[in-house]
């Protein structure tokens, strides 16, 4: 009985500290809906939040916990890419470039690898201010990868720069792209930087940050967008993994040395408590609270539903280089 008792005790204990191992999301008010959000801090201090839907719906704050405020859109009535979903648009990803904001986005529809990789430009992020511009890479049913899901890297040099892609199929992809002004086109060969080999590969949402002398690819993996967590094993929903490389293109691999293309990948946030499938992440500097991941999750207390997805964010701190989330 003793024995039996302690066993449970030592279960019971060994859970709390795999709960434990992940803080909580930083807090968050106001208006806190977001799906693959991307995050970006204007010169005046100004917050800006991105999200799939609404033709990339965006909300502003004056702090990083809120309170948000919707704010409109990036594109109005429908993307200038002629393909099912232009009235949509998912995975936004805004970098700001000598003077100019670039906001990547994707036209697809659910399951579909008819799809394309886009692009807005701004000088403020306000709504209202965006000039769409249309297609840097499309993919077919013939294609190697699904173009969406895209997220762009400077690389060694001030115009260096480099595109990332992908959702399951063969994954994530990765090509360099010339920026000038109002221009984005593809300038060089594409290359698979991730890949799952397992199952029906679920990796996707790239996104490659750099610190000090390596570049972080940050990815997505698991089961999303649709959850009953009675059934679905816990450690096969959404998490957020990271590789690394000296180089922008690679090769990536994980804290153990295994290749980001060959299912390689170290934990940096999964479920825990109530904070349940996090992804769609990205990660910028803040000059108040340093390196943060963004990402979204659902927490078990509202709901599941997609609807209930929420704007969550945690500091990161390095060990040895490697990140962790505090």
């Amino acid at each position: 009985m003793f024995l039996a008792t302690l066993s449970v005790f030592l279960l019971a204990s060994l859970a709390s500290v795999v709960q434990a191992q992940y803080p909580d999301p930083g807090a968050c008010s106001g208006d806190c809906f977001t799906h693959d959000p991307a995050v970006v801090k204007r010169y005046d201090g100004k917050y800006f939040r991105f999200s799939t839907l609404d033709l990339i719906g965006i909300w502003t704050a004056d702090d990083l916990s809120g309170p948000w405020t919707a704010s409109g859109s990036v594109i109005q009535g429908a993307s200038i890419i002629n393909l099912p979903g232009n009235d949509v648009l998912w995975a936004p990803d805004v970098v700001y470039i000598r003077g100019t904001y670039y906001c990547f986005y994707s036209v697809s529809t659910s399951s579909s690898q008819n799809s394309a990789i886009g692009y807005a430009i701004s000088s403020t992020m306000e709504s209202g201010s965006w000039s769409d511009q249309g297609i840097v890479v499309t993919s077919t049913s013939s294609s190697p990868y699904n173009a969406i899901d895209s997220n762009v890297v400077n690389g060694t040099g001030d115009n260096e720069w480099y595109l990332q892609w992908g959702s399951y199929w063969n994954d994530i992809y990765q090509a360099r792209v010339a920026i000038d002004g109002e221009y984005v086109f593809r300038s060089g060969n594409e290359q698979q930087i991730g890949y799952e080999p397992s199952g029906n590969h679920q990796m996707e949402g790239a996104f490659i940050w750099k610190r000090n002398s390596f570049w972080y690819l940050f990815l997505s993996r698991g089961l999303c967008c649709t959850y009953n967590p009675s059934t679905d094993p816990i450690d096969q929903v959404y998490h957020i993994t990271v590789c690394r490389s000296d180089s922008p293109s690679g090769p990536f691999v994980d804290q153990n040395g295994v290749a980001c293309t060959d299912g390689g990948g170290t934990t940096v946030l999964a479920s825990h408590g109530n904070t349940y499938a996090p992804g769609g992440q990205g990660v910028f500097t803040d000059d108040v609270h340093g390196d943060v991941l963004y990402y979204h999750y659902l927490d078990l207390t509202v709901g599941v539903d997609y609807s209930q997805s929420k704007f969550g964010w945690n500091v990161l701190q390095w060990t040895n280089d490697w990140p962790t989330v505090q």
